[in-house]
């Protein structure tokens, strides 16, 4: 995010907040994980293609017995998301949630690019994680958007929070933040556990600890350039 709290501007040309460093220090991420998720208007805003961009990354991942990219997640209530998309339209796995009533149209219109699975009506996050752990899924990267962050962090699903400040402003309070308006389980009497501070290039690195589950994780293996 920036420094006053947007992750994006207002203009149609995406904001790049990260670094290079960062982006790298990111794929790094990705690449420990066992699946990236993202809301389906990161999918209709930015278009992503959520593969890594190390090859050596990649390599490695294949070298351990796992897929060369992690499993790509959608969690979608409407179920209306563009087949064009780059994400849909790229190697390996990927996992579309929606809504039970937009099950049947989300099927025809993407075809065999993705599973689609049901998650209720409404969709339920909790219902999302459990299948997702039932599958071997035991890292989640959820990047974005801002709605999916608010989503996760309000149900208390999030075990480990990791923010990059830029250092610049964006000075518009009709841009996006970093999330939305929401009952979060931490506040003035429940401060959330500062783990570790470090820097990406000219970007600070901030990693909380979210829930008493984030002790017990396991040491993220490393995954070279």
């Amino acid at each position: 995010m920036s420094l006053d709290g947007y992750v994006d501007d207002r203009t149609d040309q995406r904001l790049r907040l990260s670094g290079d460093a960062d982006a790298d220090r990111v794929d790094e991420l990705r690449a420990s994980c066992d699946a990236i998720l993202v809301g389906a208007a990161t999918i209709r805003a930015d278009n992503p293609v959520l593969l890594l961009r190390s090859q050596g990354r990649r390599d490695l991942r294949t070298a351990a017995g796992l897929a060369p990219d992690p499993v790509r997640v959608v969690i979608s209530g409407s179920g209306v998301l563009d087949p064009a998309a780059r994400l849909f339209n790229t190697s390996g796995d990927r996992i579309v949630y929606v809504a039970s009533h937009a099950l049947a149209g989300a099927k025809e219109r993407l075809g065999a690019s993705s599973e689609i699975v049901d998650a209720r009506d409404p969709l339920e996050l909790g219902r999302v994680v459990a299948d997702l752990a039932a599958r071997g899924v035991s890292r989640l990267l959820v990047e974005g958007g801002g709605r999916t962050h608010t989503q996760f962090l309000v149900a208390g699903l999030a075990d480990e929070l990791q923010l990059s400040v830029a250092p610049f402003f964006v000075g518009d309070s009709a841009a996006p933040r970093f999330v939305a308006d929401g009952r979060f389980p931490w506040d003035q009497t429940h401060r959330a556990r500062l783990t570790e501070v470090t820097r990406a290039g000219d970007m600070a690195v901030l990693k909380y600890a979210l829930s008493g589950r984030y002790d017990a994780l396991p040491q993220l293996p490393s995954w070279p350039r």
